[in-house]
This record gives structure tokens, sequence and C-alpha cells, in this order.
């Protein structure tokens, strides 16, 4: 065959392949912006467009909701039921939930619970140290869930009390990110495994179907023991997490310690998660008993790409636009897209008192770089960007008015909005919103309050770079 006739052969199915993930994203794009922007990279590049497309493009997890509906009736059985409660907690005789919390049910299909005890733990070390306690007093099972894992001393810490709890009868699940576990030594699960454990990667058991879809990540973080006491929030099983070490910045992240009925919540979206993973159903504890540790309403809102809309941005969204007198929002990653952008700039204009809390210091440049665009757009609507300064903010924490206050996993980015699978946890209990309150106004004593000035006073160099990386925003 010529070489020529081969040439022609090659660049023909690459621009059949272009076609293709055209016609692709026409049936099934969210943003404008970015199905425009892949439209032109696939005509005018298709040979670097088609591969980045087959990796970065897909808007869905695909498979997750048929696995979700088609898989284990008995996981079918226990949806359908949440959902019916959702909807019976939605309607307007509920007089203590108002219609912008009803709306939250709906957009999770789970329901705002009564009876709650919640506890903010505001450090690594507390969190760390709640969840050995927990673990420890586990009497039937144990499941976990986090994006990253690591075989450094918390790591290993956290292993051995799993080694323990195994030999005592204690069934475990252990379901980690792939990605954002990929320095994870694999004898670190094979010994878990050989203790008895049940290991899985959320992509285990799936390769077929996740196939072309490694943009998406688990990003969720929690632990449920017994069915009764359940941890969610931004810390991940790491020693950086603690922030002690003497060459390390202090590391400032919020967790969340749930007892009552809202654990049911954190434990369907886990077993959501295994179920994809391994295709399994384990046996788990769904009855709470009628001895109630609290009283505080609280609602966990599973968000994901497999979502049938966009919850986390719709979740945001809501919070934003129902605002009365503050919303305040801590996030180590500031790239929202326009609809979050309006909505801060509307909700300031009418009189809201709009606070961004961001790390000065950042794990990624790009993304620090990215949230200098925004200053001006801020500036200009009143809104308050302010950078933490004693090292690396993690904790992603919302707050608005005193009504209620949200703790979990959700940034403010494109990757949360649309690609990672998140949770929150929102708690409407007055003393609970007090608390976070607190929280939040000490962190702000540690923070500087950017101005236009960081962005106009520096040089138009700078100034480029800031809005080239802003682009990159979808992927950032």
């Amino acid at each position: 065959m010529p070489d020529s006739l081969l040439l022609a052969m090659v660049v023909g199915l690459f621009y059949l392949g272009s076609a293709a993930c055209i016609y692709r994203i026409l049936l099934t794009y969210r943003t404008t912006q970015g199905a425009i922007a892949w439209i032109i990279g696939l005509l005018g590049l298709p040979y670097l467009a088609v591969p980045l497309f087959l990796v970065l493009g897909r808007s869905r997890f695909g498979g997750y909701v048929r696995a979700r509906r088609m898989g284990d009736q008995s996981l079918t059985d226990l949806l359908n039921r949440f959902e019916q409660q959702t909807t019976s907690l939605s309607t307007p005789e509920q007089e203590h939930l108002d219609k912008q919390l009803q709306v939250l049910c709906k957009l999770g299909r789970q329901p705002f619970t009564e009876g709650n005890l919640c506890t903010l733990l505001r450090n690594g070390e507390a969190t760390f140290d709640a969840l050995i306690t927990a673990m420890e007093n586990a009497t039937s099972y144990i499941l976990l869930e986090f994006y990253i894992v690591r075989s450094d001393k918390i790591g290993q810490r956290i292993k051995t009390v799993l080694e323990r709890k195994l030999a005592q009868g204690v069934q475990v699940w252990f379901l980690y990110d792939d990605i954002g576990s990929v320095g994870l030594p694999r004898t670190y699960l094979k010994e878990l495994s050989g203790a008895g454990a049940r290991v899985a990667s959320f992509g285990d058991g799936n390769i077929r179907r996740r196939r072309f879809q490694i943009n998406f990540r688990n990003h969720r973080k929690l632990l449920v023991c017994d069915g009764r006491i359940g941890f969610v929030g931004g810390i991940n099983l790491g020693d950086e997490y603690l922030g002690t070490a003497i060459d390390q910045e202090p590391w400032r992240d919020t967790h969340c310690r749930i007892e009552g009925p809202a654990v049911t919540g954190l434990q369907l979206a886990w077993l959501e998660d295994w179920n994809w993973a391994s295709n399994e159903f384990p046996d788990l504890n769904w009855v709470t008993g009628d001895d109630l540790p609290g009283d505080e309403q609280v609602l966990v809102l599973p968000t994901g790409p497999a979502d049938t809309w966009e919850t986390c941005t719709l979740f945001f969204l809501n919070c934003i636009n129902n605002a009365e007198s503050r919303i305040w929002i801590a996030s180590p990653y500031f790239v929202p897209d326009f609809q979050i952008v309006n909505a801060l700039q509307l909700a300031a204009l009418r009189g809201v008192d709009v606070r961004i809390m961001i790390p000065e210091k950042s794990d990624s440049r790009l993304v620090r770089l990215a949230a200098y665009s925004y200053l001006i757009q801020a500036s200009q609507a009143g809104i308050g960007i302010y950078r933490y300064q004693p090292g690396f903010m993690h904790q992603k924490v919302l707050l608005v008015d005193n009504r209620y206050a949200a703790v979990g996993t959700a940034n403010l980015d494109n990757r949360s909005m649309r690609l990672n699978f998140e949770i929150m946890a929102i708690n409407t209990s007055e003393p609970f919103v007090s608390e976070v309150d607190s929280m939040l106004t000490e962190d702000l004593t540690h923070c500087r309050k950017m101005t236009e000035h960081d962005y106009q006073g520096r040089s138009i160099l700078f100034r480029l770079t800031c809005r080239a990386v802003r682009l990159l925003a979808p992927l950032l």
C-alpha cells in the first residue's frame, strides 16, 4: 500500500472519529462554551483532540445510573423507599422545612431526618481521633470510602485498627478512588485483604463500563460504623491532613461526625458506590431505633456526574440565590463557571454579605492563578474574597444566613460541579449553625481580603496568564 494512501486512511479515520465525537457532544453537552471549545478542537486538530475527548470529554458517568436502577433489587428497593420519604417530607404541609430546603430533598432524593447529633471537627487531629474511636467501638461493620489513602503514619494507623477489628469479627468494607490513591502500595491493600477486609477501588469490576471515563473521580470522604455513626468532610487518610510535620505548612480542614438517622443517607451513598465498584450488596443495618441521640435536622446530599441534573451546581445556586443576609463559602479551589459568578454578583448587589474564603498557599498553582481573574467582577459587585494565610486551607464549608450550614467534599470548581462524585451534610440546627459561624469567623481573622489592586497592580504578563489559565477552568 502506498504511503500516501495509508496517510490518507489515517487522516480519514481521525476525521471520522472527530465527527463521531461531535455527534456525541451535540447530543449530550451541558455547557455551550465547553461544547464549542471541543468542536473547534476536533475540527482543527483532530489528531490531538479525539484522544483527549475520549479521556476528558465525557459529561456523564455512563453505566452508574443503569447499575443503580437495574442492579440488585434490594438496592433498588432501598433507593425507591428513600425517594418516597423525600417526597413525603417535601410537601408544603411540612412547615418545619421551607421551600428552599424542600428542593434540596428532591435534588438529592433523600429526606431531612430529625433526631441527629452532629459534632464539628475542626482539624485533622480531632478528626482522626474521632474516626479511630468510632472504629474501635464498632461491633458489627465498618464502611470506609476515601478519595486519597496513603500508606504513611495515619494510613498505617488506620490499617492497624481495621486489622484488629477484623480479628474481633467486625466486617470491613474499604472503598478508595484509584486515581486519587494512585500512590497507595499494593502491599497495603493485600495486607488489608489478607486480614479479611473487602477492598475495592471505584473502578474495580467495571473496567468495561468505565472505559474512557478516567476524568471522573470519586471525591467522597466518609466513614460509617454499624449504621449508627458516620463521618463526612474534607479530610482524607494521610499525614498531611495533620499538618504537624516540621517541614509542612499548617493544614486547615473540617470534618463532621454524625450520629442518628442521617447516617442512613451516608450509608446509602456508600452502598451505591460499593455496588458500582464490586457488584456486591452487603447486608447492612437500616434500623435507626427509637432512641434518638439529638434533635438536629440533617440532609445528606450526594452529588455526581451520574445524576439527572447537575446536582452540585444546583445546590450551590439554590444556596446563593436564597441567601437573605449572608452566604460564606470556604473552598480550597475557586474556579466557578458563569452561573455561579452571576449568582454571587446578584446576591452581593441585593445586599447579601458574600464572602469566599480560599487559601493563600494552594496545592495547585493553576487554580491559584485562575482565582485572581475573578477579582474585578467580585470587587465591583461587593463580593469579598479572602485568602487564608497560615498554610493550606482545604475545608469545604458553606453558611447561609443563620438558617443552615453544610460541611462536605464539594469545591467551587468545575470538577466538583460536573466531574466528581461529592457529598455534603446540611444541618439546620441553630447550635450547629452557630458553631460553624464561630469557626468561620475565627478563620476570617487569619485571612487577607483581596482587592482589585491584587490583580490590576500586577504586570500585564501576570494578568494575561491568569486570564489564559481561567480558560482551562473546565479541566482544573
